[in-house]
């Protein structure tokens, strides 16, 4: 992999927001400007919206780019309860606005993302509801940032009862799944469920998620190790992981551009022209992706 041009193509294309993360990790820059940035993304709800997930352009407020902005404060260790990000974050998830009250489940996609350019997989499908993606993450949140109450903890209970028993996990579900574990974990909350069975659960769900065939790395829609481990979730490298990790750092130089960035390996499959315009603002982040992934230690490269 060509650091150097990595670098350069991230200098080069990232929104500002993601520009600001590439600077925390590899500028020494504080983490207010990414909060900051962020905070342009959220609506006076408290929510997310605004093509924060660049797949869909809604403006509107949903759980899944709310959720996106959780893992960004979660990455660059700025989620303090105090901040106004943080509450107007708790003020729009216990609206309870795009919540199924019946099934107790935020929803996967809203109503109003047909409204706006799109990836065919953010249109509304039933119920909206995609297994527990994102509610367990964001009803951990709430339990750590926001008013614990039972509903909440329900929710992860049964979200670790699913992870015991189900042998697959999506890529998508998995990272929800993590982000869970990493905020009830740091946030010392281990009387809801048992964190160090947690933890075994989720290196099984790594092991069984991520894909084995290298080959698709970089060309089909797979979780990848570095889908994973890009500066997150260290400590849940099992050994069993480790060669698929050593496999995708030898071949990120056959996945790298000319222009040094990295690119999606997805469609939209909607007529928006739109798409250029995500895949634009999705390869800076799919190569601070890379750059991180290609820090993570292991046994075989320390």
């Amino acid at each position: 992999m060509n650091i150097s041009a990595a670098k350069n193509f991230v200098l080069k294309n990232a929104r500002p927001l993601d520009l600001a993360v590439y600077r925390y990790f590899f500028e020494n820059a504080s983490n207010r400007a990414v909060v900051d940035e962020l905070l342009k993304f959220q609506n006076t709800d408290g929510g997310f919206g605004n093509a924060l997930e660049p797949d869909f352009f809604n403006p509107d407020s949903s759980p899944i780019a709310t959720n996106d902005a959780i893992t960004t404060l979660y990455r660059v260790n700025a989620l303090d309860r105090d901040s106004d990000i943080v509450k107007g974050t708790v003020r729009y998830l216990e609206s309870h606005d795009s919540f199924d009250e019946d099934k107790k489940r935020w929803l996967f996609a809203i109503d109003s993302n047909k409204n706006y350019p799109h990836a065919v997989w953010w249109e509304k499908k039933g119920d909206g509801i995609s297994s527990f993606n994102p509610s367990i993450s964001l009803a951990s949140f709430l339990i750590c940032y926001g008013n614990r109450t039972s509903l909440y903890e329900k929710i992860v209970k049964e979200g670790f009862d699913y992870l015991e028993k189900t042998e697959n996990v999506s890529g998508d579900d998995l990272n929800c799944f993590l982000l869970a574990y990493e905020l009830l974990k740091t946030n010392r909350i281990g009387n809801i469920v048992d964190l160090k069975r947690f933890k075994d659960l989720l290196c099984k769900a790594i092991d069984n998620t991520v894909c084995k065939d290298t080959q698709k790395y970089g060309v089909e829609y797979v979780p990848t190790p570095s889908s994973v481990f890009a500066g997150t979730y260290q400590e849940l490298i099992a050994p069993e992981i480790k060669p698929l990790i050593a496999a995708e750092k030898e071949i990120l130089y056959k996945l790298q551009t000319e222009d040094g960035g990295f690119d999606i390996t997805w469609k939209w499959y909607t007529p928006y022209p739109e798409f250029e315009q995500a895949r634009a603002w999705w390869r800076p982040r799919i190569t601070i992706e890379k750059l991180l992934f290609n820090e993570v230690q292991t046994d075989e490269n320390a």
